[in-house]
């Protein structure tokens, strides 16, 4: 079942849309990765983007096709814990609209710092994203603005190309890591990967202290539940949207589960193994290939989301000291 996932074709004019803001990010093949994991291990370094993570590819998306549809729009507004609103406040600036960007209180100190330096108007509202996503449909409703979702079919149109540059660099792997946050990055996947009629099996990974997907696609419904991790705030989803619960449903092998322990050592492994910063959400999908190694197969692939990690929460990781 498609459930309206993007094709090939609109995927690869995307493509051509993303390439006049940033290059393809690369894909390795890490040794000391494979000798940890048991296996040949291929990483997607969307670390390399020019907001630091994959979203930026969506927000140009979505951005151009507003601007092209919807010229009377001068402000957009949309919610985020720092890699989605990077991604619209560098859109939105190329294309000379306003964004209005909302945060949970709390949020990091640096994305918040980078989205104000992309040109976005910050508000930090509410004690977690549910919070702060409620708070930015406000504002729109107040106001008239446009309202950018999380998760839409162009975003995940736009974060579907580097799911094709990775597939088509690397077609024969066994196994994929994809985190689920609201789950673009995992149904962009699954779109590659099904348009090229590859074998290759879709592994979601969420945060076991950020559930609701995990336990929503188990349902067959949307469920809403707490998300309290204290390191992977990028996926920490409360209440999932039911297309992306659907497309992951009928698209994914399996959904693994990891917790804040296992992601810390993600971390440190990316820095250690590649000498790669990752953040939290950015670790997940490879915290879930480390858990899963001897049923992944004998060559297994993941992406590096995000880097975007607070310099001091960095440093107490790699220390091993944890982070509260």
């Amino acid at each position: 079942m498609n459930h309206g996932l993007p094709g090939l074709e609109e995927i690869r004019r995307a493509a051509e849309l993303v390439s006049r803001t940033m290059p393809p990010t690369p894909q390795y093949r890490w040794p000391l990765l494979a000798a940890r994991a048991g296996a040949e291990v291929w990483i997607k370094h969307e670390n390399h983007s020019p907001v630091g993570a994959f979203k930026i590819r969506g927000g140009l998306v979505y951005m151009d096709w507003l601007r092209r549809e919807h010229p009377e729009v001068n402000t957009v507004v949309t919610a985020t814990r720092g890699n989605h609103g990077q991604s619209v406040a560098l859109a939105a600036r190329t294309s000379g609209i306003r964004a209005v960007v909302v945060v949970p209180r709390g949020n990091s100190v640096e994305k918040n710092r980078a989205m104000r330096e992309l040109g976005a108007e910050l508000i930090e509202e509410g004690a977690d994203f549910q919070a702060a996503l409620e708070h930015a449909g406000r504002l729109e409703r107040e106001h008239g603005w446009h309202w950018i979702p999380s998760y839409h079919p162009l975003l995940v149109t736009g974060v579907a190309t580097a799911a094709l540059e990775f597939l088509s660099a690397v077609a024969d792997l066994d196994t994929v890591y994809v985190p689920i946050g609201m789950g673009s990055g995992i149904s962009g996947m699954i779109a590659v990967r099904d348009a090229l009629g590859l074998a290759t099996r879709v592994a979601g990974v969420v945060s076991s202290h950020a559930p609701a997907f995990a336990r929503s696609v188990s349902a067959g419904q949307v469920v809403e539940h707490p998300a309290s991790t204290r390191i992977a705030d990028g996926v920490a989803c409360r209440k999932p949207t039911l297309d992306a619960v659907e497309i992951v449903a009928s698209g994914a092998d399996r959904i693994l589960e990891v917790d804040d322990d296992e992601v810390e050592e993600a971390i440190r492994v990316y820095f250690s193994d590649t000498h790669n910063v990752a953040e939290g959400a950015g670790a997940v999908g490879l915290a879930g290939l480390l858990q899963d190694r001897p049923w992944g197969g004998a060559r297994v692939g993941t992406v590096l989301g995000g880097a975007n990690i607070d310099t001091e929460l960095f440093a107490k990781v790699l220390q091993g000291a944890g982070c509260v």
